[in-house]
C-alpha cells in the first residue's frame, strides 16, 4: 500500500505557540483517492519540534506497514534521514558531530519508532512555493498554532530553541 504524505510545522516565536499539519493521500486499487488531514496546536514549542510532530503524527496514523513517500519542507527532517545524520547521532549517544547534545531526542526516538514498520522515502519540497499539499499543510499548522485548541508540548525544554 503506497501512501503519499505531506507535512509542515509552524511556531509563532521560537519558542512560542505552534502547530503541525499533515496530509495523507492514498489511491485505492479502484482509483479512488482517500485523503486524511491531521493537525494539532501546542502552547509552547519550537518550529523544528512541530516539523517533527507532523511527520510523527502522519506515520503513527498508518494502521499497517506502508510504502510512504514523505514530502517535507524541513531540511532538518529530510537531511536527518537522507544524509544519515540519525545513525551518527545514535552511534555517538545522541550527540552531534560537534559533541553537543542532539536537540529534540524525544521526538527523534518517537519518529524512528513510528517509521520502523514502513518503507519511507523522504523528499524535500520547497516551502511557500505554491505546492498544493505543502500549502495545505502550512495552513493546517498555522491555524492550529494560532487558533488552537493547543496542548502542552511535554518534551519541550526551555532554552532549547532551534
Amino acid at each position: 500500500m503506497k501512501v503519499i504524505v505531506y507535512t509542515d510545522g509552524a511556531s509563532r516565536g521560537n519558542p512560542g505557540h505552534g502547530g503541525y499539519g499533515a496530509v495523507l493521500r492514498y489511491i485505492s486499487p479502484s482509483g479512488k483517492e482517500h485523503v486524511l488531514e491531521l493537525s494539532c496546536g501546542y502552547e509552547r514549542t519550537t518550529n523544528n519540534r512541530m516539523e517533527l510532530m507532523g511527520v510523527i503524527a502522519a506515520l503513527e496514523a498508518l494502521k499497517r506497514p506502508c510504502e510512504v513517500e514523505l514530502h517535507s519542507d524541513s531540511q532538518y527532517v529530510v537531511n536527518a534521514f537522507n544524509k544519515n545524520w540519525i545513525a551518527g547521532w545514535q552511534a555517538r549517544g545522541w550527540k552531534t558531530a560537534a559533541k553537543k547534545p542532539v536537540k529534540n531526542p524525544d521526538l527523534w526516538k518517537r519518529l524512528i519508532a513510528a517509521k520502523e514498520p514502513h518503507d519511507v522515502t523522504f523528499l524535500w519540497v520547497k516551502g511557500h512555493a505554491g505546492h498544493k499539499y505543502n500549502e495545505r499543510c502550512d495552513e493546517l499548522a498555522t491555524v492550529a498554532a494560532d487558533k488552537g485548541p493547543r496542548i502542552v508540548d511535554t518534551g519541550f525544554v526551555e532554552g532549547d530553541a532551534d
